[in-house]
């Protein structure tokens, strides 16, 4: 369970340098992603390609009708997809931390006050980036997952695929229960991508409002 910690850890410190929605984010993915996919979609996944049968004992054949129907495993997918979404926060924290403990070991009063207008300004430009990203990343995994496997997992394949002799029929398991999973997730990246959206907006008016407009 270590890495729950850890998990647990930068989440909590990436609260604090985080607007409101931002937070809101946060709670999405760490609940509605990794703890969902971790629970239920390790279980619902794991025996995937095991269960997926063919009518057919050719070798290789239910191998290579399996890598057809599904090019990329959907568990996998969207574990990268959450691997992808949390770099841009992990690097701002970073960051941002190590901006924080500069701040803290200065000691001209004057100098301090200058410097951290333009660190603030420089944290609130590249906050604003990492919103840019996760929104196209967001944008381009809902694309690719509608592309990939659309909005239903279909519980009969037809296969003529090599070495197959002629089309053999091949059957997917548990399919209701994967389409609603899949229709799950693509609602949570739809959510986010609204939250991530509106922040961006926000976080763009405020840097306006309290950076540009005084000059």
């Amino acid at each position: 369970m270590g890495e729950w910690g850890f998990i647990g850890g930068f989440f909590d410190a990436l609260q604090t340098h985080s607007p409101m929605l931002g937070r809101f984010w946060l709670v999405l993915v760490l609940v509605f992603r990794i703890v969902i996919l971790e629970t239920v979609a390790s279980d619902m996944f794991e025996d995937e390609q095991e269960e997926f049968t063919c009518n057919t004992l050719q070798p290789g054949c239910k191998q290579v009708c399996y890598d057809l129907a599904f090019p990329i495993s959907q568990y996998r997918f969207w574990v990268f997809h959450i691997v992808l979404i949390a770099t841009p926060p992990l690097l701002y924290l970073i960051y941002a931390t190590h901006q924080h403990y500069k701040r803290a070991n200065r000691s001209s009063s004057r100098k301090k006050t200058s410097r951290e207008n333009r660190e603030e300004k420089t944290l609130r430009a590249l906050y604003i980036i990492t919103l840019i990203f996760r929104i196209m990343a967001e944008i381009g995994f809902l694309f690719v997952q509608w592309r990939l496997y659309g909005f239903k997992v279909e519980a009969h394949f037809p296969c003529s695929r090599s070495p197959c002799p002629l089309t053999v029929e091949c059957f997917t398991s548990r399919p209701a229960e994967k389409t609603i999973f899949l229709l799950f997730y693509f609602a949570v990246g739809v959510v986010s991508r609204t939250l991530n959206h509106t922040c961006c907006y926000h976080c763009i008016l405020s840097f306006y409002y309290k950076f540009v407009t005084h000059f």
